[in-house]
């Protein structure tokens, strides 16, 4: 629609045109404008994340500095969304290795145990363990990570500074997840670390390179306090023909093997406890009070 001067009496030919302009142009401007939401308000899906870590475009890498594998933090883009990601290359293998958990038999240090940790993850309904895929870099497979987002911590640095949890029984809650997953993986590497909290409160748990020891017993019994319902529900429905389909590129038929086995334990121990080793694990935000997060 065209506007005409005529049809404005008394308007000046400098308003008039400055009027043309916005009844012209801002309705071409506004669906556009309307279309592009920030990309924090449309999160992606797993599969999307494993796609872009995939498929994205290293634009930057450079040291990850913390951790002894040798970890690299890379920045990529797709031309649309740029996130980072740690790359892990490291596979290492020992028939009698010291650790700080002690002398280690067929020890193994190896990028394929943080896919496997997240593919196993999913296939229990957790979702807190980032997506991770195999990639080379430089000519060496290795995993990408996701980088998780809007960190505001790590588990060390709260306990360090004294910080108490504003939800203490959502916290619990979220880390009787963590030990019944380390346990189920005979994780010996889960340190204070690398268990990130981001600023909803949301506790993340990365770098598992160090889990899937080939044990048939549970490593740390005093430690499993409760199970999350649905949790024991998906590792009792585990199988080993899905564990295969799942996990078979990263772990060993014996690695499965024993993982089927402290499932077992898992599960017939909380089987034990009844009602009050079970609780139904709450998966709204939690907010951080804004004078911890201030300090």
């Amino acid at each position: 629609m065209k506007a005409s001067l005529s049809a404005f009496p008394g308007l000046s030919r400098r308003s008039f045109c400055r009027l043309a302009w916005v009844l012209t142009v801002v309705p071409l401007l506004l669906p556009v404008a309307l279309s592009q939401e920030p990309a924090s308000r449309q999160p992606l899906s797993l599969t999307e994340k494993e796609s872009f870590l995939r498929d994205a475009q290293i634009i930057r890498c450079r040291s990850a500095k913390k951790g002894v594998t040798d970890s690299l933090r890379a920045t990529l883009s797709n031309g649309k969304l740029t996130n980072d990601a740690s790359i892990q290359r490291i596979d290492f293998y020992r028939k009698i290795y010291s650790t700080p958990a002690g002398v280690q038999v067929d020890f193994r240090d190896s990028y394929k145990y943080n896919i496997a940790a997240y593919r196993l993850a999913v296939l229990l309904d957790i979702d807190n363990v980032p997506p991770s895929i195999e990639r080379t870099y430089r000519g060496t497979k290795g995993a990408y990570t996701w980088w998780v987002e809007d960190v505001l911590m790590d588990e060390g640095e709260r306990l360090k500074r004294k910080i108490t949890p504003p939800d203490a029984v959502g916290w619990n809650e979220q880390l009787y997840v963590v030990r019944v997953f380390d346990q189920l993986i005979d994780n010996i590497d889960r340190n204070a670390g690398n268990l990130l909290i981001t600023k909803d409160w949301r506790v993340w748990m990365i770098d598992h390179t160090r889990a899937f020891r080939p044990t048939t017993k549970l490593r740390d019994i005093p430690h499993l306090r409760k199970c999350d319902r649905n949790l024991l529900a998906k590792m009792r429905a585990l199988t080993l023909e899905q564990l295969k389909t799942q996990l078979g590129d990263y772990l060993t038929a014996t690695e499965i093997r024993t993982l089927l086995a402290r499932r077992d334990l898992l599960v017939r121990y909380f089987e034990q406890q009844g009602e009050t080793g079970l609780y139904d694990l709450k998966k709204g935000v939690r907010m951080l009070p804004a004078e911890v997060a201030a300090h």
